[in-house]
């Protein structure tokens, strides 16, 4: 059964079997998802993946994105492109929101 799915994307009820059949853990009944998770993967020798961080953007990068997005924006209307402009603008207006909220988390 373990096998076939993932450890995180197992039940309690999944966890608690897998953890009976397991004679160093102790407790079963008592404990909660992330602690079964935890003593089975210790059992099992399983290392704990960390979920990968990813950069942090300023808000003069962003901007310096939209910049450069623009002037493909113009590129684009030059050589009648109008799918490509649209993607362009509507990407354009995605980072202006982001700047906006970055600036409203600074504050």
């Amino acid at each position: 059964m373990s096998e076939e799915k993932p450890l995180d994307k197992c039940t309690v009820k999944e966890l608690r079997e897998i953890a009976m059949g397991i004679e160093s853990i102790h407790g079963v009944s008592a404990m909660k998802k992330d602690e079964l998770l935890r003593a089975i993967k210790e059992a099992r020798g399983i290392s704990e993946e960390k979920p990968v961080e990813k950069p942090v953007e300023t808000i003069r990068e962003v901007k310096r994105q939209i910049r450069a997005l623009k002037e493909k924006k113009e590129e684009l209307r030059n050589s009648a492109d109008q799918i490509g402009v649209k993607r362009l603008k509507r990407k354009i207006g995605r980072l202006k929101k982001k700047t906006r909220t970055m600036a409203r988390a600074a504050s």
